[in-house]
Formats: structure tokens, sequence, C-alpha cells
């Protein structure tokens, strides 16, 4: 127990510690670990109840989800380190780089285990409890010798409203005692199941873009310790035996040779473990290291030994499994506490190695870095709201950037001609390089192409964000010295005093949206001007917001209410005194129309995919903060559309959306209604009566098409067995970057440029639509920009309809191939999927 209490309370705060005995999970909880799953809430009164009997172990609170249950760790060493603790982080940061100094005094390994990330993973905060326990019993001589040289940090559970929706369920649901059979109701947990979080997203996907609010508070907790060994406990099909390191290929090339070293020594530990008790295990497959956003990867990138262990499980207290066994909870819970005991011993058997590699990683990213590209510009020209969204992300993540002295001109390459060319570094643009301490993390993140050792990898293999926001950007084979701190772009105040004729805002970026919709919540009327004009002596691109006092009469003090809320949401307001423009249409044109607030609608349930339904949910209630209702599949057919202007489907199978309610959809946009859907919910439209998109042009498109199928499927028929996994891969698209021909004309497009780049997660083909416009296209030869797609799925992406709309009669349905909120981090797909709720069709 830690009491810091004044001198007179101390008496009484010993008399407290005594009386606090230290229990096990079983004593504590009343029952056995493995015997049923643990509800969020007794993990974290476990957890205090252990650091209130103990003087070497603390309990901090780091945030909450948005369910508002805590997140915490432990944190648990020798008392002899337990005073040092401060210290021990902030010598960590000093071998870093991150701290200023040199550190000082005796080297402690630090060690993080971050458990159940997957809520319905479930094993994992059940091992927490009993790992704590083990690590902390001053009774258990090993653990307590492995504490000396070690530091340890325990986050029982990074997604706690995942892991209770699951516990809810099997305690609602499970038999007792369990049923094991597979097909047993409590062994299928309902949609959307307890692996997100609220908003359905997968938080081992969000490290990097730090999207969510459970990362974000995790992220700036990690990057404050720094640990040297990292892992991230997970459970897998309950048929797979056991994984643990060393990861599969590929390995990112900026991996270390320790890292690699260190995996294998690790592994070789957990396989002596499980070789004794007979336990079945696997390594050097499925899992490996390339995708920034893991929880192997992100602390891989960052300098430690990040490493992900799988158990089979994901289903009820018991299951049969195909080796005619009966996999427990137990079983899964105690292989997870071996290996992650194993760790750390493992760990503190090699700490000061462990310490000095670690420094040895920093001493190179900081002093003599390898990466071909050394440094990274991004011009101050591009839009103002997209620079600072960049710069919030590199704060996350302790990434040092600034300005260059003075400006010059040099070679490099170019982001938006994939090519190599003449580059003019101005003083103003943002300029960060790789010799600091985050260096392999940025090259991960940022480098033009990434070398992909082996194409059959677990995740996407593109993610740069300047191609998520359109930068025009550089990259640099040549160090550039930071010489001054960066400075934003300064932005002019709101809007000068007086009663103009109207406002106008041009309309850029998602915070332009976003004051878009909380001028409509204001009861504020906004026009948007189809075409470009000029009034003042200032341009405005199509897509121009334009509030005129005309319309807006009825609110009370409208000048001051849209005047704060610009300044609040750092917004700049033009004026103009009249409706004439110098170029262009006048603001009473047809062309400058009303937008009128729409009404939204999303389906949701068993027939949706939980992760994209959840990037809309969370797209609309924490980006925008605009109204959204949530409609489930069990009884949407029931539902009086007549309520709604918009209805959002995002990916899914509507098996439910028949021949007859396509009907009923098709009458409702007839009438004015607009259908958005996203990805793989195309395919509920493509050929069918009354729609207008079509998977070939025609007939003889997809006969050839065909008897190309059939060529492939002949050659297929003589390959080895032990080929398939590589000719299936040539089939899909996993995750690449490709360049679209963007109309940016059309209101789907407004505020983006001619080029769009589209993060492609399937393999869709569509025609062009001929009736309807075609606003996103892959004309010609498709090749990713980056990352890797297998060869036959390029050839049948090939001039295909990517973003496009059908407008019939009053309404329109958008149709989005490429899912432009995937992961919430596509920032110019936020933009496009706005426009086709806001502003398409009005």
């Amino acid at each position: 127990m830690k009491c810091l209490l004044s001198l007179a309370a101390v008496g009484l705060c010993l008399a407290a510690t005594a009386q606090i005995r230290l229990q096990s999970p079983r004593e504590f909880l009343g029952y056995e670990p493995g015997d049923r799953f643990t509800y969020h809430h007794s993990v974290v009164e476990y957890y205090k109840h252990v650091a209130e009997a103990l003087p070497n172990v603390d309990v901090v609170q780091y945030g909450e989800t948005y369910e508002h249950r805590p997140l915490i760790y432990a944190i648990v060493t020798a008392p002899e380190n337990f005073s040092q603790l401060e210290q021990i982080r902030t010598n960590n940061l000093r071998r870093t780089g991150l701290a200023e100094g040199s550190a000082t005094g005796e080297k402690k390994a630090i060690v993080w285990l971050s458990y159940n990330v997957h809520g319905n993973e479930a094993s994992g905060t059940e091992a927490a409890l009993e790992t704590l326990y083990a690590l902390s019993n001053p009774q258990n001589q090993q653990t307590q010798a492995w504490l000396k040289n070690t530091v340890v940090i325990l986050d029982p559970c990074l997604n706690p409203d995942g892991r209770d929706r699951y516990v809810n369920f099997y305690n609602q649901y499970g038999n007792f005692p369990p049923n094991p059979s597979p097909e047993a109701q409590e062994n299928h947990e309902p949609w959307p199941g307890g692996r997100p979080n609220h908003y359905f997203f997968d938080l081992n996907r969000d490290w990097a873009w730090a999207t969510q609010q459970e990362t974000q508070q995790r992220v700036k907790l990690y990057n404050a310790w720094m640990p040297h060994v990292h892992v991230d406990f997970h459970e897998q099909g309950y048929n797979n035996p056991y994984f643990f390191a060393p990861a599969a290929e590929p390995f990112h090339e900026v991996i270390s040779g320790w890292q690699r070293t260190f995996q294998g020594m690790i592994g070789k530990n957990h396989a002596k473990y499980f070789d004794e008790h007979g336990w079945l295990y696997f390594t050097k497959e499925v899992f490996d290291l390339y995708y920034p956003s893991y929880g192997d990867t992100y602390p891989t990138y960052n300098g430690a030994i990040g490493m992900t262990y799988e158990q089979g499980g994901q289903r009820g207290l018991s299951i049969h499994t195909r080796d005619e066994d009966i996999l427990t909870l137990h079983d899964r819970l105690t292989h997870h506490v071996t290996t992650g005991l194993s760790t750390v011993e493992v760990t503190s058997q090699n700490a000061i190695r462990v310490v000095d590699e670690f420094e040895k990683y920093f001493r190179e990213n900081n002093t003599t870095p390898t990466a071909l590209y050394k440094s990274y510009v991004v011009k101050a020209t591009n839009n103002a709201d997209k620079l600072d969204r960049l710069i919030r992300w590199l704060d996350v993540h302790g990434i040092r950037y600034g300005h260059v002295t003075g400006g010059r001109s040099t070679r490099g390459f170019d982001f938006q001609t994939q090519g190599n060319g003449a580059v003019n570094i101005a003083a103003e643009d943002l300029v960060f390089n790789i010799y600091q301490p985050k260096s392999r993390f940025i090259t991960a993140v940022f480098e033009p192409q990434s070398a992909l050792a082996d194409s059959l990898t677990y995740d996407i293999t593109a993610w740069n964000p300047f191609y998520a926001s359109n930068l025009k950007a550089y990259a640099l084979p040549e160090r550039l010295t930071i010489g001054k701190p960066y400075k934003a772009p300064v932005q002019p105040p709101a809007a000068p005093a007086g009663k103009p004729y109207a406002y106008i805002v041009k309309y850029q970026s998602m915070q332009d949206v976003a004051f878009l919709s909380a001028m409509m919540q204001q009861g504020i009327k906004v026009r948007s001007s189809a075409l470009a004009f000029s009034t003042g002596g200032q341009d405005f691109e199509p897509g121009t917001l334009v509030v005129t006092r005309k319309n807006n009469e009825k609110l009370e003090h409208f000048d001051s209410l849209i005047v704060n809320l610009a300044t609040r949401m750092g917004r700049r307001l033009f004026t103009t005194t009249t409706g004439f423009m110098d170029r262009g249409k006048d603001i009473g044109s047809v062309f400058v129309h009303y937008l009128k607030p729409p009404k939204v609608a999303l389906l949701t349930g068993d027939e949706t995919h939980s992760l994209s339904t959840g990037e809309v949910w969370h797209f609309f209630e924490q980006q925008l903060h605009y109204p959204l209702t949530l409609l489930h599949t069990n009884y949407f057919k029931r539902t009086d559309l007549s309520k709604y202007t918009v209805l959002i489907l995002p990916e899914g199978s509507y098996a439910s959306l028949d021949e007859k309610y396509l009907e009923v959809l098709s009458a409702w946009v007839g009438e004015g209604g607009k259908l958005i859907v996203i990805g793989n919910g195309l395919t509920t439209f493509e050929d069918k009566k009354g729609f207008a998109l079509k998977t070939f042009a025609s007939d003889e498109e997809r006969e050839e098409a065909e008897k190309s199928e059939e060529k492939l499927e002949k050659q297929d028929a003589l390959l080895r067995f032990e080929t398939v996994e590589r000719r299936d891969i040539s089939n899909f698209i996993s995750g690449a970057i490709y360049k679209l021909q963007l109309d940016n004309s059309h209101p789907l497009a407004f505020g983006l440029g001619p080029v769009y780049y589209s993060l492609k997660t399937n393999e869709l083909h569509y025609a062009y639509l001929e009736h309807g416009w075609n606003v996103g296209i892959l004309p010609g030869k498709a090749r990713p920009v980056q990352g890797f797609a297998g060869a036959r799925a390029n050839q049948r992406v090939t001039n295909s309809l990517v973003f496009g709309v059908e407008e019939r009669r009053r309404g329109n349905i958008v149709y989005l191939a490429d899912n432009p909120l995937f992961r919430s981090f596509w920032e110019d797909g936020k933009m496009l999927f706005a426009n086709a709720v806001f502003v398409v069709g009005q």
C-alpha cells in the first residue's frame, strides 16, 4: 500500500497494511480462475487488492473507455527498485534520447504485458490475474529473484468494453457445467461479438493511428515508459495450437538483428516449458511483423522486443476440438501464464544485454540510421488543417520536426508523381528527419515503398499518411538539419465586425465539414456553390459554403452566432456585401443551393460487418458530432424509411435485401432518398434490375473475362499442392494504395483534388456507369503506388469504377467500392464520405 499521509497518520497506515494479507485470485474472487469469466470491475478490484497488500506493487488508472470503464496497469518490481521507479523510467528515456541527459545507476529491464485487446479472447485477462499474483507473491522465490533487475508492467485488459460484452453474453447464455459442443449457443456469441471496442474498432490495428480513446491514452503511457520487451496476448481459432515467438516473415527491414535473436531466445525458453507438459505449439508462421499498428509491431518499431502470443480459444469455458480433445479456459489461461512468466524470466536472465541492446538501437537511430530516405519534407502550401492533423499525429508518437534555416534546392522522391525529381525546400516547410529516437518508426510509416520479404502477410501492406491526406511531400536521401522550431501557419481572425450580405467559408478539409455539421445543428441555413467563383479579390472553389443573411432572419444574434462558432472551431470567415460576384455565378443562382440537414440512418446488425458499421458510427458521433440513427437488420424492413433522407449500408452481406425489398429501396430513392453503399455491400446491387451498377459493360466483356478465368483455372490444375497458398494470394488485394482519377467538379469530390489515393482492400470490379457519374475510376492498367496486390487481382480491377453516383428521379445512390472510412485514418476518404452524406444530391 502506498500511503502519502501526515506523520500523525503513519501509525494508522502501517496498522492497516499489517492487516491486509495477499490473497490469491481464487481466494479473492471466490472461485478458481478458469471456472468462469471474470468481469472487469472484479479484475480492477483484485489488482487494487494486490497493491494495497504489498509495498512493491502499484496500480494506476491511466484512462477510461467510451463506456467509462477504467483502464489500469499494475507495476511490480523488487522493493529496492520500487522507490527508484521514476529514476528507472527517466533513465530509460535518456537511453532512447527522448529525455535529456545520460542514464545513471543500475540497468533495469522493463517488461510490459498487455492482455485482452480483443474482448472475446478472454483467457488473457484471466491469465493477467494469475500472472500478477505469481510475480508479486513474496513467497515465490523464483519470481522475486527476477524482479531484482526487472520492472514488469501489466495491463490486464486493453478493451474492457468488449470483454464485458463477451462476459455478459457467456454468463447469460452459457451452460453450467459448460457444454463443450462446438454447436452449443454458448460457443457462438451474437453480433458484433466482444472482439471490438464500443465503436466496433479493432484496437489491435489502432496502435499507430490512435483513432480510439483507449489507444490515445495507452500510447501516451507507453511512450512515457518505452519498455524493452512487450507482449500482446491473444487467442486464435480453438483448433490451433499455441503460437509464440519468433514471428513469421515478413519482418520489416528496419527490425534489428538483436530483435530477431532475442525473439528466438524467448521462444526456446517457452518451448522448454511446453515440451515438459507435452503442449502443442508452433512458431515462425502466420503472425508476421510488418503492419506498424499492431501490439507487437508498434513496440518493435519503437525499439522493444515486440511479440504476439496466440492461444487457441475464442470460445466458452470448454470446447471439443477436431483433435478429439477438450480445450478448457483453465488450459488457455495456464498457457498464457506460462509464456508470460517465461518472458519475464528470460528477460531477467539477460537484463544487462537487453538494456544495452536497447540503448544501442536508439544510439543508431539518433546517429547512424541506415534507411535510404533520411528526411521528409511536407510543403507549407498544403491545406493548413491537413498540416495540423499531421502535426498532432507526430506529437502523439514523439516524433521531432521543425524548419530548415533557409530555402534550398535538392532532389528526392515526390509522393505525388511517384518519381524522383527536383525538390525546392522553403523555410516555411515542415521537415523531419530520421536522426532521432523514433527513426525506424518514421521509416516504417513514411517510406515510399517498403521492402516486402514475403507477400504472405497478415494485414494491409500500405498505409502512408502522405497518401491518406494527399499531401505534397518528398522523401530525401540526405539529412536535413532542423534549424528552427515549427511554426504553424497563422490563421486569420474569423471575420470582421459588421453585418455582411453573406459569410463565405472555404470547404477543403474535415474541419470544414465539422463546421458545416455544427452550423446545421445550430439551425444556421447553409448553401453550397456548385461552381467556382470570385469576389473581393478572393477565389473560391466548388463546394464553398455560403451563409446568407436571407433565410437566417429567424436566428436571434445571427452574426455573433456564426462568428463565435467559427472562432471556436478555428474557421476563417470571408464576407461579401453583395450577391453580385466578380466571376462565376451570383449567390442567388440555382448553382448556390441550400444544403438541407440530412436525417441519417445507418444499417447495423447481423448482416453488416461490424468494423465498417463502427467506422461510420464513430465518424458521426465522435468526429462530426452529428445525429445518427442505427437501424438493426432484424427489423429494418419494417422501418418507415420516409423518416430518413440518407440511408447508409456499410460493408456486409445483405441476404434479407431480396428482389422485392430492393424495389422498396429503389422507390424510396426515387422519392428523394439517398442510399450510400460501402465496399462489398455493393454486391447486393450489382447486376440487379433497376440499378445501374454492372460488373461488366457488355456481354462481350463478360464472356472475355470468363474465358480468361477458365484459362487460369486450367493452369492451376497442374500446380503442385505446396504452391496453393501463393496461388491464392495472386487473386487478392489485402491492402494497397491505388491512384484514382477523380472528377472533383462533382459534389462527391468537393474539397479534393483531381487525384485520390485509395486504400483498396478488395478486388471488386465494376463497369463505368452508363447512367450516372463516374467520380472515381481506375483507368488503364491498374498498379498500386504502394503495397502488394496479386497479379490476377490487379488485372481484375483494371478500368473499373471505384466511386460513382447514380441519379434516380429525385434521389441518388452513392457507390463506394473502396471503403473511405477504413480504420478511420484515411483523411481524404472522410472528406469524400462526408460529401456523400451532406452535399451529393442537394
